[in-house]
């Protein structure tokens, strides 16, 4: 099996083709996006790691670029970024799979071989409250039989609450969660897009109110009883 890695640190981009050469894989190396894309481009891979912050080219573009001219090879990202919008953004772009640095070697392999158990029709996630469903897989959001478009921080937020669906979220939870750690968010931004979510979610529709704000607490997602 020949994996592609696209990894600007160094040591990493080293570590991770001798680990993976002493499980048996043949491994390329590069260190800038603008290599990497070209080689992913005119040879052929069994699997790619791809670092999201590159120099040359981002990592997300590497992959939007590849998927555009058909290219269907699995791909993991790497990234310092483990926000739940970065992942929606990184699978959006065409990703297969996530990793947070820093992680353990034994853990790639772990996903590595799972990527490979994945049947071609695999079973899409979908998350429900009330009429309101989100399948993960396509990240595709509906009401009803009504697609519904959602910005990918819009998207990030909506996902958080179904998953957490009857509980009450605070607005700090909801920046730890959607927002990068070290991003200076006020609790006006968070309201800022709530309410956009709200005017997409529920105000178009004639059914019950889905998400609800608890004055003093925070955010609900919950289906009427």
């Amino acid at each position: 099996m020949k994996v592609l890695i696209i990894e600007d640190e160094t040591k990493l981009a080293n570590a991770l083709s001798r680990g993976l050469r002493q499980e048996s894989y043949a491994t390329e190396v590069y260190n800038n996006g603008e290599d990497g894309l070209a080689a992913a481009l005119h040879d052929e891979y069994d699997l790619m790691i791809i670092d999201r912050m590159l120099p040359g080219k981002e990592g997300l573009e590497i992959i939007r670029e590849v998927r555009s001219k058909g290219i269907r090879t699995p791909v993991i990202v790497l990234t310092a970024k483990g926000q739940i919008r970065n992942r929606v953004e990184g699978l959006d772009a065409g990703a297969d799979d996530y990793m947070v640095k820093p992680f353990s070697f034994e853990e790639l392999l772990a996903r590595i071989r799972a990527l490979f158990r994945r049947p071609s029709d695999a079973v899409d996630t979908v998350l429900k409250v009330g009429d309101l469903t989100m399948n993960t897989s396509r990240s595709e959001v509906r009401r009803g039989k009504k697609r519904i478009k959602l910005t990918s921080t819009e998207y990030a937020l909506l996902e958080y609450l179904m998953r957490n669906q009857g509980r009450t979220i605070s607005k700090d939870k909801l920046i730890g969660h959607v927002w990068d750690f070290d991003a200076d968010i006020l609790p006006n931004t968070v309201e800022a897009h709530v309410g956009s979510l709200r005017r997409k979610i529920d105000k178009p529709f004639a059914g019950p109110e889905l998400l609800q704000t608890i004055r003093g607490f925070g955010y609900r997602l919950e289906a009427a009883s």
